[in-house]
């Protein structure tokens, strides 16, 4: 009985998802128009169940590349109305298009921003009535064998909601790199496929002297940007050697006086380097067979363009590995 009654849930919330891709049309397409040339973001509104399954949708939409913010219909008549800007589209969702705390909030919506897009079952309800598009959820039953909890009209709404996202991510050639960018904290095995370029240090932040500097000057520069070593670089930025931690060490054992000294005494010429178009799982690779954990990133004439260190390729913290 008990697997009877599952697969007769999912037969019903089938049904459902084949009556609203069967109406798929006009409207979506005016919704889909409308969210993409929005110049600001798409706000999202709902309470109950609706506003969870908002909540998932702009969760959606923002990690594929669609700016989007949920607003709680109680909190916006208590303050939060001050996030809505003028240049924002509203996606309302309400199954029957009449609950009362998104209902009194439509007529501020209205006057705040671009656009008001329904997601309901009613197109002549309040909320219809208000809206510049109607996206129809209706369905031809819940799930519920009471008819009452929202099950099959959640889910068909959760779905058209990923259909804009998707529809919405190809208008914006949002790529797998951009996807990761917006997942920094994402698996190891994600982050280490991006480009070196996109987790390598640059400008101010990349530890370096020229080839004049004294070894002062370069121990100075690894005390302030703390990566463990620091890039030597001649006329046109070329990467001449690097200066380590232990490189000051080993050579202060010895001699005392750095003002004196030139930094090219103490550093390691010709370092290993990384180009700035290999993956990040390469550059991993390279640091593990050289044992090392800073590497400067150059382009294709050896000119300095960052540098990558462990730590920001492994994502400063955000992995645990037991041994």
């Amino acid at each position: 009985m008990t697997i009877e009654q599952a697969r007769e849930v999912l037969m019903i919330e089938e049904e459902g998802l084949a009556a609203v891709r069967e109406r798929i049309g006009d409207e979506f397409v005016k919704a889909a128009d409308l969210i993409h040339r929005c110049p600001s973001r798409l706000i999202i509104t709902g309470i109950g169940k609706s506003g969870i399954i908002g909540q998932k949708i702009c969760a959606t939409l923002n990690s594929t590349g669609t700016p989007a913010f949920f607003l709680h219909p109680v909190e916006a008549m208590h303050g939060d109305l001050g996030m809505v800007q003028d240049t924002d589209v509203v996606l309302a969702i309400s199954y029957s298009g009449e609950t009362a705390e998104l209902n009194s909030l439509l007529g501020n919506l209205r006057r705040r921003c671009t656009a008001v897009i329904a997601m309901t079952a009613v197109a002549d309800s309040t909320l219809g009535a208000v809206a510049d598009v109607v996206l129809d959820i209706s369905i031809p039953r819940e799930a519920c064998t009471l008819g009452l909890a929202p099950t099959t009209s959640t889910t068909v709404t959760l779905a058209l909601g990923d259909a804009l996202a998707v529809v919405l991510m190809n208008r914006n050639h949002f790529k797998a790199e951009d996807f990761r960018f917006n997942h920094p904290a994402g698996s190891l095995g994600e982050r280490l496929k991006v480009k070196v370029t996109e987790v390598m240090l640059t400008g101010a932040r990349v530890p370096r002297v020229t080839i004049e500097a004294s070894l002062k000057e370069a121990v100075t520069e690894l005390n302030d940007k703390s990566l463990g070593a620091v890039i030597v670089t001649s006329e046109h930025n070329l990467v001449d050697g690097i200066v380590t931690d232990g490189d000051v060490r080993r050579y202060v054992a010895t001699r005392l006086d750095l003002d004196q000294t030139a930094v090219k005494e103490a550093m390691t010429s010709n370092p290993i380097t990384i180009s700035h178009a290999v993956l990040a799982v390469d550059a991993l690779s390279l640091m593990q067979r050289h044992e090392v954990t800073v590497l400067p990133v150059v382009d294709g004439e050896r000119r300095l363009l960052g540098i990558l260190h462990l730590h920001d390729l492994l994502g400063k913290g955000e992995f645990r590995f037991l041994i």
